[in-house]
Order: C-alpha cells, then structure tokens, then sequence
C-alpha cells in the first residue's frame, strides 16, 4: 500500500497518538475492509465530516458540530483540471485509487491519479486535537521524468445549504502599519451578498481599498449564540477567500490568491505541489467561545511546544527602537543594566547595530566589542539578548559576506534587477527571493550564523521576505507577464499584483517556513519574532513556524488596544506584540494606562528607561512584577472575552481574561479622554453563575465586593476613573 504524503507520516502518527494518548488504528485496504466511499465519517468532538470519495473527485458532504444542526453540503470538491507538457496542454483524468487511500482514527487520505501525466494527488484530512478544528491538505506530486506545469488548485470549495436562517459573518483585518478604523467586522449576510478577503506578507493597501485580513472568517446565525463554522488558511502568502449568499446556498472557496490570472506552477520530476493547508472548524457558544476553541487548538496542535513548557513566556523585553537608528554600545549596555533593575527578562537589540543593509555585522563605530559581547553582558545581568534583522535585504556593501546587489550570483536572486543609482536606505534595500534554493541556502547559513556568534536567545526578522513579486525567468516560481507594474520607494519595490504573485508568494513562504524550522532544529531553545514591517504577515502559517508576532506598526496606547482587541478574536494573545513607545504622560495615571495598553499580550517596551525618573521607575517596577506573577498566567491560559468596546481613545474599552479551572481572571479597563465619562460598567463573562467572585481593584479605585457569577454577569461591575488616560486592572477570584 502507497505511503501518505509527509502529512501523514510517521512523525505526524506519533505527533497524533501523543493528542490521544493512543496509537493511531493501523491503515488498511477500504475496499477489503467494505467502507462506504459515499459516507465516510471522521473527526473530533467539535466537528465530523462526512465525506464522499467519487470516482472522479472527493465532496464533503457534510459538517456536523457537536450539537446543533448539521451543514449539509452539495458541492463537489474539482481537482485541478489541466496540464501543460512538453507545452502541450491537455486535461486531467483523475481516477480514484481505493488500494492507496486511507482511513485511520483521526484522519483519511484519499489518493487519485491521472495516468497519462503520472501525477499523484492527495486529498487529506486529519484531526490533531480533540477539540478545534479540521485540518485539509490537498498534494500533488508528479511521479513522472518530465517537467508539468499545472493550473490552480484551491485549497478548499464549498456549497451550504443555509435555509432561511438569518447569517453573520466575522472577519478580522491585520494591524499592518496602522490599525484600521474598524478591525473587527460583523456583518449581516443576506440574499445576494458577496465577499472576498485577501492575505499576504505585505499588507500595503491602496487608496480606495480594502485592508488584507488575517486569513480567517466565522459564520453563525445572527443574534444567536448557538451553532456556526469558521474556516481559515495555513499560510503566509497571496491567500484570497471568497464568500457568498444564494438563496438557501452560502458557498466560496479558500487557497492561494487566483487573480490576477492565469496562475500556474511548475512540478519538476519527483517534485510536488502543497496547497495551503486550511482548517475547518464548527463551533457553539457566542464569538468568543469560537475565538477561545481555536486559540487554545493553535497553541496545543500548532505552536512550538517549548513556548507552552515556559512558564516565563511570554517574556517581558526591552528593545532598543525609541532611539532608532543611533543606538550605540554604550546606550545599549545602559539600558540593559537599567532594564535588569526594572525586571525585565529580555534585551532586544533592533535596527542600528549593523554595518550596511545586507552586510549583517556590527558596525565597528557604534559596537566596537561586537555583539558577542554585549550578549554576555545582557546574560550577565539575567536578560535574555534578542536581535532585529531583515535577512531577505540586499544593499551595496562590499564586505566579504555581504549581500551586494552589484555581485553578479546575488544579483541573480533578486527579484528584480536594481534602478539606476541605486541607493539602499537606512534598513531597506532590494529583496531577494529565498524561493531561489541558493537563495535560501545563503539565508539558512548567514541566520544560523548570527544565532551562534551573537549567543542570540530570539530572532526577529523584518522587512519582506516573502517576495511580492518577482521578474525573473530562471527563479522556481512561474514567469511574469512582461506589462506587469512595479515601482520603486524609499521601502524598495513595492508590485502590483501580476499573474506569477501568488506563485512566487508560495515558492519563498515555504522557503522561509524551512529557514524558521531549521533553526528551531539547530537551537531549540531560540524563540522567532514575525515582525515583517509591523502586523503584516499575522497569519496561522506564521503561529505554526515562530513564536510571536508584531501586530501593528504603530505604538500608541490605543494603536496597540486596537490591534489587540482584532487579533486576540482568532490567535493566542501570549504570541500578540505590541510596542509601548514614548508617550505623553503628565500624570503617573497616565504613565500606568500606557504600559499596561502593551500588557494584554506579549510587552516590549520600547525606549530607554534611563531617562525615566524615580516615581515611573517604581511604578514599572511594580507593573512589571504583577504582569509576570499574575497577568502572564491568565495571558498563557485563560480565556479572553472581549467585553467592551474597541478602543478609540475617547470612551471606554476593556478585556476580560478568565481561567475556568483556577476559577481567577483579570478584568482590563481603559477609561478615554471625552469628558463626562468617568464611570463605566463592564458585563463579566465566563463565570459560573450560581459560585461568589471577590473583585478587588488594583489601583483601589474602589472597594473590594463579593457578588454570585450571575449578579457579575448580568449586572456588570462599575469602574470609576475620574481621570482622562487612566486605567484599572480588576482581579476576580472564586471564593
């Protein structure tokens, strides 16, 4: 019997038998076993397929939740349709292979074949844990001795019949440079509605329209807090998801971004083609419910499980950015040794410290001892030493290891040739494409290098290195049209969208997602910070290859609730950075509302606490050590429910995080600038209705009271904060 793809190989069993505490049932031949191909039933306690594998193609049949009605589904599920070899382009005859497909516990692999192009495709799916979604991988790989070019394959098609039932869909934009006015998105969807949502590394939308979004989407009837579905996209390049409302039938499509058109990409013999990997998911309760399910299968089936065995994580850290570029040793080694005394746990060194774009070696003026060395003296003090890079960038050094745009081997993996005059800017030069596998052989080596002689504990990378586009004819990836547009800015080439987009987006995001997972092989204690130029590639396929996120290029208080109140709806708020940068503070009030606005997730400060004077010193002191011994924990584990508004400066706005099983949460509340609005009532959810909660005030902006879960819950608790910019953290503990 054929082996699975890699998805179903032995690490992946003994991944799954560790979720079930069980080995997985031993594979067997279906036809001898007599399943029913037109009712194939798998899942786990959230949600159960049942499938139909059609002789030509696969359907879903229908998504059952674990109570509520069924979905049931009358869309077939196409197979690629066409190939093109020896430039000759002819249709595909897939034929269903019984003997090599597969059912086991948790998952089934249905293989089909075409004969005449000796292409293999498998349709997967598996369940990692038991509860939270689905996952679906559709591979094609081609057993054959000639090069194929093949058309799109969509990750995932489908076609629901909706009834009457009146439906809302959620969905959730990026951070990107600047939160967006509206992040967080409900909308009715009725007869005749259409939608569609983009995703990819570079989240730079133009004038008129839409903003990318994280690659997910919720469906539940509307009002109700019952039964629903939500479907979401494994990757960090051009995603495009589709949604849309017939009559009874609510129907769309998931996988990588078809438009512009056409796409296609190469197989090369022995090679094969992944789809994204999307997963599918039902769900009971309100939003927060669903949010909660698949936040904690993301940190269960996805994450590193390192990050989950750390208590300390996510850790407290100090970066270098509040003075940008003129960041020197000897400052450095001042904030080090006054952020020790404040009790944070991390130093990290941003842009600044190197000697050129692309050229990723101390300058000499600004760090005379190296990097070496002031890593030991951030590990002297007890910090761990974190650093900035942008490693897809090349520039015009002419220092041995340098990325040089000028050498011709270099140059050939650019995505473009450079301008005339090219000048790189301060931490900007010319991407190149780690989809080129000398390319990406370069970068495995040169950040495996600064990890080994920096004695780096985290590594962040910036900038684009998941190429936009590229107009190369010898790179991996499909050729452009020659018409396609680019234009050069001081951020370097910024595409439009061409017909070869997405395939150069899938060729260097799986390149990349190897460099990550090389480097978590060779040092498994390193962690790795998506930055990408600030929220901009804050997807599930990141959460699955690093350990967290910058969410927002902005760094003001209510910059960064913003952007948290958006992301923490679908990912773990532990894996959600926000920058603090200097803020006008005139009250010490308002110096607390400013940190703990970057406290609701993973803290980095972001400037020199030298210049801070003894009353904000004592105050972060004490911030700080609540967040580690008492915030950190409900951020790791507890559920998040978002209670009050999104933030917009001028009202209210709060959190709540609660742990069921400890029975503690912690209620976070930002009082604006309107005046006239110094009271604020928060309805506190999570608890169990007939058990006493205590909250107590941390600031004692009230007295402690002691109420039944249904009293907090229905009536709500009322902060009062007299002053503009101020804040409350409100404790809750079961008696």
């Amino acid at each position: 019997m054929a082996r699975l793809s890699a998805i179903g190989k032995a690490a992946r069993l003994t991944a799954l038998a560790g979720f079930f505490g069980t080995l997985l049932m031993a594979s067997h031949a279906l036809a001898a076993q007599g399943v029913d191909f037109n009712a194939i039933r798998f899942g786990n306690r959230d949600a159960r397929l049942v499938v139909e594998a059609g002789a030509t193609m696969p359907r879903v049949r229908q998504l059952k939740p674990a109570a509520g009605e069924a979905l049931e589904g009358d869309a077939e599920n196409p197979l690629v349709a066409s190939a093109t070899i020896d430039g000759k382009t002819s249709r595909l005859h897939w034929q269903l292979d019984r003997e090599a497909s597969r059912i086991e516990e948790k998952s089934l692999a249905l293989v089909y074949r075409d004969a005449g192009s000796r292409l293999a495709l498998t349709w997967e799916w598996q369940a990692r844990s038991e509860h939270g979604p689905l996952e679906h991988t559709i591979r094609i790989e081609n057993r054959g001795q000639r090069e194929i070019w093949i058309a799109l394959q969509d990750s995932f098609t489908f076609r629901w019949k909706a009834g009457a039932r009146a439906l809302q869909q959620l969905w959730v934009d990026k951070g990107a440079g600047k939160a967006p006015p509206v992040g967080t998105h409900l909308v009715d969807v009725g007869e005749g509605y259409r939608w569609r949502g983009e995703s990819s590394a570079f989240a730079h939308p133009r004038k008129g329209e839409p903003r990318e979004i994280i690659p997910y989407f919720l469906v539940r009837p509307k009002g109700e807090a019952s039964a629903g579905w939500y479907l979401g996209v494994e990757f960090s390049g051009r995603i495009a998801m589709t949604l849309a409302r017939r009559g009874d039938t609510i129907e769309g499509s998931a996988g990588l971004n078809p438009e512009p058109g056409p796409f296609r990409t190469r197989l090369a013999p022995g090679g094969a083609f992944v789809a994204p990997t999307v997963l599918l998911g039902a769900t009971r309760g309100s939003i927060d419910d669903a949010g909660n399910v698949l936040k904690r299968w993301i940190r269960e089936a996805i994450n590193d499980p390192r990050t989950r065995r750390d208590p300390s994580y996510p850790w407290t850290t100090n970066n270098s950015w509040g003075s940008a570029m003129a960041i020197s040793d000897a400052q450095a080694r001042r904030m080090i040794d006054d952020a020790a005394g404040l009790g944070f746990e991390m130093f990290h060194l941003d842009a600044g410290w190197f000697r050129a774009v692309g050229d990723w070696r101390p300058d000499p003026q600004k760090f005379p001892q190296g990097l070496a060395s002031l890593a030991d003296h951030a590990h002297g003090r007890g910090l761990k030493f974190g650093l900035w890079v942008d490693w897809a960038q090349a520039g015009t050094s002419k220092e041995q290891g340098a990325l040089d745009v000028v050498d011709p081997a270099i140059r050939d993996w650019l995505t473009t040739d450079p301008p005339p005059g090219f000048k790189p800017g301060e931490f900007k030069g010319l991407t190149i494409d780690v989809g080129v596998p000398a390319a990406k052989a370069w970068v495995a080596k040169e950040v495996d290098r600064l990890v080994r002689e920096y004695k780096l504990d985290m590594l962040e990378h910036d900038g684009y290195v998941v190429a936009q586009g590229c107009d190369r004819a010898d790179h991996e990836h499909a050729t452009c049209d020659p018409k396609r547009v680019k234009k050069y800015t001081d951020e370097g080439f910024i595409w439009m969208d061409g017909p070869n987009s997405s395939d150069v987006s899938y060729h260097a995001a799986r390149a990349y997602y190897d460099i990550h997972d090389g480097l978590r092989r060779d040092h498994p204690d390193l962690l790795l910070e998506v930055c990408n130029d600030g929220g901009r590639m804050v997807d599930f396929g990141s959460a699955a290859h690093a350990d967290y996120f910058s969410i927002v290029d902005s760094y003001d208080p209510v910059s960064n609730r913003q952007a948290f109140y958006d992301a923490s709806h679908v990912l773990p708020p532990a894996m959600l950075e926000t920058y603090v940068k200097e803020w006008p503070a005139s009250r010490i009030e308002n110096f607390r509302y400013m940190l703990r606005s970057g406290m609701m997730g993973w803290f980095s400060l972001m400037l020199d606490t030298t210049t801070w004077n003894k009353q904000q010193h004592d105050v972060a002191r004490a911030e700080l050590d609540f967040y580690k011994t008492t915030l950190r924990p409900l951020i790791r584990e507890a559920d998040l429910y978002h209670v009050g508004p999104r933030a917009d400066g001028k009202g209210w706005d709060g959190i709540e995080y609660f742990d069921a099983s400890r029975g503690r949460g912690v209620l976070y509340a930002f009082r604006g600038n309107a005046p006239g609005t110094e009271k604020y009532t928060f309805s506190l959810r999570g608890l169990d209705a007939r058990r006493n909660y205590r909250l107590s005030f941390r600031d004692r902006s009230s007295a402690d009271i002691t109420r039944s879960g249904g009293e907090w819950m229905q009536d709500g608790v009322s902060v009062n904060l007299p002053r503009p910019d101020s804040s409350e953290l409100v404790l809750i503990e079961a008696m």
